[in-house]
């Protein structure tokens, strides 16, 4: 009786992503660079929409704060795995394990939300162009993001406590490279039936109210750009409305395939290919389609490629 109220393991040893010395060297090498290319993607879309004035639109607005996510969602996890790649060290105590789940969930659920934010922002853009000026201003711009982060910050508060409230008395091995919060139930002591309910509810409701923003939004704009005369506006709305289709594809696909339908067998490669995808490829494609169609980014970028050269 006493067991189940003590918490006797205080640390956990994540597997890793393999036990041969040479693929860790070449998976290390491989991370390392992909992580530095996330960081330069999104710091150059922040920097970009900061200093270019054309680019102070709502739009931008919201991909600069998607872009600060990107960063600190990889940053939770990425370089406790790329430590434990070379050090071959993949012990983490209770407490680095709970903070990392925490911030991880936590920048993650923000940006689910505002992923839905992004489509509301498109629908008034394209479907109420006239009231798009005051339903987007400034003032309101900031509410939506704010929103975005309490509810993220409250959510994850309650979800991480929903975890850890159970003792830890048995296994701590975690066959995974990060502390994700559902493989980490799995190891608790005692009856985890209600928290899993708990925490499955708290998980889809967070990811399909959102994602459910997200299909009416872009309904709205389907229909209003197929009724568009001029080729032109409907051209310029099919690429702005595809680039964020594609993020929010890539995104809800493997965060739904985790954490709403995970596998029977929780510690499977499977649930690595699914955190590797939200949490690496995601983040690294995201200033690619964001960017690579867009002429004001691309203005944007010859702007401070002049501004920096006559500074030297």
């Amino acid at each position: 009786m006493g067991a189940e109220n003590f918490t006797s393991v205080k640390e956990f040893m994540l597997v890793g992503l393999t036990s041969h010395r040479g693929t860790q060297l070449l998976l290390f090498g491989v991370f390392l660079l992909i992580y530095l290319l996330i960081l330069f993607g999104n710091l150059l879309i922040i920097i970009l929409v900061w200093a270019d004035s054309q680019l102070h639109t709502p739009m931008y607005f919201f991909l600069s704060n998607l872009a600060a996510m990107e960063i600190g969602l990889v940053t939770s996890t990425l370089p406790q795995m790329l430590a434990h790649l070379v050090t071959r060290n993949g012990v983490l105590s209770l407490t680095r394990c709970m903070l990392q789940g925490y911030f991880g969930l936590n920048i993650g659920s923000a940006e689910s939300l505002l992923l839905g934010v992004m489509a509301y922002d498109r629908y008034l853009a394209i479907c109420s162009p006239l009231l798009y000026a005051t339903a987007m201003s400034k003032l309101h711009q900031v509410l939506l993001v704010s929103t975005c982060w309490i509810i993220g910050f409250a959510f994850s508060m309650i979800y991480v406590v929903s975890i850890f409230r159970h003792s830890f008395c048995g296994p701590n091995l975690i066959d995974h490279f990060g502390c994700e919060l559902p493989i980490v139930l799995n190891l608790a002591c005692g009856d985890i039936k209600m928290t899993k309910a708990i925490v499955s509810g708290l998980s889809a409701f967070m990811v399909f109210i959102p994602l459910s923003i997200i299909l009416s939004s872009y309904g709205f704009i389907l229909h209003s750009i197929l009724n568009m005369r001029s080729t032109a506006r409907r051209s310029k709305a099919f690429s702005t409305c595809g680039s964020h289709l594609t993020v929010v594809i890539l995104f809800y696909g493997t965060v739904i395939s985790m954490y709403i339908i995970p596998h029977p067998d929780s510690g499977s490669a499977h649930n690595m290919e699914m955190t590797i995808c939200y949490l690496v490829v995601t983040p690294l494609l995201n200033p690619v389609i964001y960017t690579l169609r867009n002429k004001e980014i691309h203005s944007a970028v010859i702007k401070m490629a002049r501004r920096w050269r006559l500074e030297q």
